[in-house]
């Protein structure tokens, strides 16, 4: 049998799965690792600590799954999305990598669009936001002026950790898309923002598809993880789009829902010249020629986590979801808002924050639970809604990450999305999509459909209840009034965050 690794570099761990040419995953492993954070709105990782995690997940599973080094014949890579690293001429790294969640960017979003007007949207594809690439690096260089002249070239996470394992610098075009350096239609570096805005574009990064094969891993990792030297390491993609791998986005209308530390709302695009206007984001697809609408809940998972670590540290997810089988669409009327690090998807807004709204004394626990689950939906809903503006029919949506573990939550999925759910047998989401790529570039099929038709399989589909579904778009309806009641509120608590 034959073996291939999907690697999915997070933003809180790694995670390395082993899948053979079955579909099936052999083994896993994962491996946690630190956020920096020194201010209010600083997010940031030391890069060293993604190579020291990803060789223990790899080592760890070649051990516990005793497969022969010389089974495993590739491996490709899924990374959080966006995150600067700098390395400098000798490739070391500069500073530690500034990550997708660090908010520190306003003013250089702001230069931004001030220098480029419309054509920021007519070449990216997508508007200034504080999470993307470019913000970052023009921060570094206006406040670490000496940190940016010894930059030789720029990476995001997965491409500094696939030269760590191979010697190989490169960025995949499902990944650069994130930069707002990527002319996204023409699939090349942007000369013309580069020079607008004071970069050299000698510090881009030689452009592969998801696909290519870019190396074989070197000597000192085949011997720190148990692999053969001769496996062979394809470029790998953005985890949203290794996501949609992964859940078979691979044609048609296909669209998927996705709940990690963040919220994704995302459905395939075949015509490049898709026109959302900025509403949504519009990336290049990890499968060739091929491209995605997106939007974005940046703290889903991530309010729940909050929540829990917040009010009810000692119960276990399981334990804290259970009763949502038994509390009512609109938890007794309490509502929230997932706004805990800003928001992306629709409002682009830095500053807005949570809230709870209709609380009394009558709520408990399972009422904030559920309240803050239909909050992550409602905001989903959004991203939902303007895809179906647009003209995108959306009738089915696969959900993967945290949202799928819950049967309760993704019937509550339907009934918001007003949409069939589909639940897969095996979900490995941005992880299983690294592994496609690799099987693919390993030659075990001819295309990434092909692949999926081996390796991903429907578990259980969720109707929408017409019931819910109606309480539901009213429920919706207040929660989309809360963004504009609350906007002038946070603005003025501001100041004292």
């Amino acid at each position: 049998m034959k073996y291939v690794l999907g690697i999915d570099l997070g933003t809180s761990s790694v995670k390395a799965v082993l899948v053979n040419d079955a579909g099936d995953v052999s083994a896993e492993a994962t491996a946690a690792y630190p956020l920096i954070q020194e201010e209010s709105g600083y997010s940031e990782q030391d890069p060293d600590e993604w190579v020291k995690g990803t060789l223990l997940a790899v080592r760890s599973v070649m051990s516990e799954s005793g497969v022969a080094a010389e089974r495993v014949e590739g491996m490709s890579f899924s990374g959080q999305m966006h995150g600067l690293v700098l390395l400098d001429r000798d490739r070391k790294v500069i500073r530690n990598a500034i990550l997708w969640n660090d908010t520190r960017t306003t003013a250089q979003c702001r230069t931004i669009e001030q220098v480029l007007g419309d054509r920021l949207l007519t070449i990216t594809r997508n508007p200034a936001l504080e999470g993307f690439t470019l913000p970052k690096l023009l921060w570094v260089k206006e406040h670490e002026p000496e940190l940016y002249a010894r930059a030789d070239v720029f990476v995001l996470p997965k491409d500094y950790l696939r030269y760590r394992l191979t010697g190989q610098i490169a960025m995949d075009l499902s990944d650069a898309a994130g930069t707002l350096l990527l002319d996204v239609g023409a699939k090349r570096w942007s000369a013309e923002i580069c020079e607008a805005l004071g970069v050299d574009s000698a510090v881009c990064p030689p452009l592969v598809e998801s696909s290519d094969e870019v190396g074989t891993i070197t000597a000192q990792v085949a011997e720190q993880t148990g692999l053969s030297p001769a496996t062979k390491v394809f470029a790998g993609g953005a985890d949203n789009a290794c996501g949609a791998i992964g859940a078979g986005i691979l044609g048609g209308e296909a669209t998927m829902c996705s709940i990690g530390t963040s919220g994704v709302v995302l459905s395939y695009e075949t015509d490049g010249s898709a026109d959302y206007g900025g509403r949504v984001h519009f990336f290049n697809h990890g499968q060739k020629d091929a491209f995605y609408a997106m939007g974005v809940t940046l703290a889903a998972g991530y309010s729940l986590q909050w929540f829990r670590e917040t009010f009810a540290p000692a119960v276990a997810f399981d334990s804290l979801l259970a009763p949502l089988g038994d509390t009512s669409p609109g938890a007794k009327g309490l509502l929230f808002t997932p706004y805990l690090a800003g928001e992306r998807t629709p409002h682009a807004d830095a500053v807005i924050r949570g809230s709870f709204v209709g609380m009394d004394g009558a709520h408990e626990l399972g009422h904030f639970t559920r309240a803050v689950v239909e909050g992550i939906t409602y905001s989903l809903r959004e991203s939902v809604d303007i895809l179906r503006a647009s003209g995108k029919r959306v009738s089915s949506i696969t959900s993967i990450g945290g949202g799928a573990k819950n049967e309760h939550w993704l019937q509550l999925q339907a009934d918001v999305f007003g949409a069939e759910v589909v639940k897969l047998t095996t979900e490995q989401g941005p992880a299983m999509g690294a592994a496609m790529l690799a099987a693919v570039g390993c030659g075990w099929f001819g295309s990434l459909a092909e692949c999926a038709e081996r390796f991903i399989r429907p578990a259980k589909t969720f109707q929408p209840n017409a019931e819910r579904q109606k309480q539901y778009d009213e429920l919706y309806s207040v929660y989309c009034d809360v963004y504009a009641a609350t906007r002038p509120l946070n603005e003025r608590l501001a100041k004292f965050r």
